[in-house]
């Protein structure tokens, strides 16, 4: 299956805490961290919630 990469480039400070936990949940902890993740519409979904707070990197 496919893979996406998902970098962190805003920070977490001031955010809700849903989208801080969507961070964790995705793997991303500061700011610049890269993670990769298989392409799932779960996955897809979580990015969506904190768009404004990362890049798809392809």
């Amino acid at each position: 299956m496919a893979t996406i990469k998902i970098k962190q480039t805003r920070s977490r400070i001031d955010c809700p805490r849903v989208q801080r936990r969507t961070l964790d949940a995705l793997g991303l902890t500061k700011i610049g961290r890269v993670v990769e993740h298989e392409d799932t519409p779960a996955i897809r979904g979580l990015i969506a919630k904190v768009s404004h707070l990362v890049t798809v990197i392809d």
